[in-house]
């Protein structure tokens, strides 16, 4: 009898198959390969084994025409209807070259991650974030926002650290105030907020991640804040409002340890609302911001209010202050440096 391991690990494969089923019939239609040199290539590239034809051929290709059928009921046709197997932005006019895109759908607006190759956080990425919220809080017609990404292989890897070892400390005080400004409105607005956590949430991810009302996770999300391992702290909230959702022990061993965790124990800790699976993640995330758009706005931003506890100000100005501190220390130069030569640091406490 298969256990329960054995079938997830079946369901997936039978996923990540069927989307290779895809692009190798496309390939093929086109001209550009034949079946065989697909499913050799497949083999010998990629390990798959069965290969994506051959698997086809195993499974009906009636059954693969019918979970295709599935997704075109759903509206899921590929880019053009914005979603299919993945999620695809389609921005508001004058946001496409923005690393940060504004989608808006009635009184849900969607802001996309879409800063390759990591999404990270930068100088260019808060500002893009402070325009989305001024035009979102300032319209008067959106209810919810959606914080997501379009990259389909991660969330957010945190700050862009060769941005930050261009800054000054003026400027990089700077970016810190915007984008502690940022994550406050938010928490005190009427309008609600929501993180569909994709895959990777790390550092300045998942400290934006937490600032947002609601956290969806799909099932291959992991969440961390692994600044220890550069020598410096989480600078945009970590180490305030991590202990607030997941507790002073887990926040702390987070912080300290600087290990990723699953979304599963993100769940089990208070961090994330719900788990989902992959291909369920931005349904789901959309519908809990259309649900919460639908609340009274009023009611919404007295909730929020009340519940952003005044003593987080202080907390975040502790934090900024002890950023600022590690920041400039001969330990973080270090940690910076190994880390952008992919070696391991040697920290001496200074």
């Amino acid at each position: 009898m298969s256990t329960q391991a054995e079938l997830d690990s079946g369901t997936l494969v039978d996923r990540f198959t069927l989307k290779a089923l895809v692009e190798a019939c496309l390939v093929v239609e086109e001209g550009l390969t034949s079946t065989r040199e697909v499913d050799l290539g497949m083999m010998a590239g990629a390990g798959i084994i069965p290969p994506p034809l051959a698997r086809a051929d195993q499974m009906g290709l009636d059954e693969v025409v019918a979970i295709l059928r599935r997704l075109v009921a759903q509206g899921r046709l590929g880019i053009k209807a914005g979603q299919g197997f993945f999620p695809y932005a389609r921005p508001d006019a004058g946001w496409e070259e923005s690393p940060v895109k504004l989608e808006t759908r009635g009184e849900t607006a969607i802001a996309w991650l879409d800063r390759p190759p990591a999404n990270s956080i930068s100088p260019d990425v808060v500002e893009a974030l402070e325009k989305i919220w001024e035009t979102v809080s300032r319209s008067g017609g959106v209810r919810a926002l959606l914080i997501a990404s379009a990259n389909p292989m991660l969330f957010c890897a945190g700050a862009d650290i060769k941005a930050f070892t261009k800054l000054n400390p003026e400027q990089g005080k700077r970016m810190a105030d915007q984008m502690h400004g940022l994550l406050r409105a938010m928490e005190r607005s009427s309008v609600a907020t929501i993180a569909a956590v994709n895959a990777v949430a790390f550092g300045g991810g998942c400290e934006l991640a937490m600032a947002c009302d609601f956290r969806i996770a799909a099932e291959s999300a992991t969440f961390g804040q692994p600044e220890i391992n550069l020598g410096i702290i989480p600078g945009f909230g970590g180490t305030q409002r991590l202990p607030r959702l997941v507790g002073e022990a887990k926040a702390l061993e987070m912080n300290l340890v600087g290990e990723a965790i699953s979304s599963h124990d993100a769940y089990e800790h208070g961090l994330v609302h719900r788990v989902v699976s992959d291909h369920e993640l931005f349904d789901t995330a959309l519908q809990w911001a259309r649900k919460l758009a639908g609340q009274a706005p009023l009611a919404v931003e007295q909730i929020k209010r009340v519940s952003a506890a005044d003593e987080l100000d202080a907390g975040l100005d502790a934090e900024k202050r002890g950023f600022a501190s590690v920041l400039g220390s001969e330990d973080a130069r270090e940690g910076i440096s190994a880390f952008l030569e992919k070696r391991s640091a040697r920290f001496e406490g200074k």
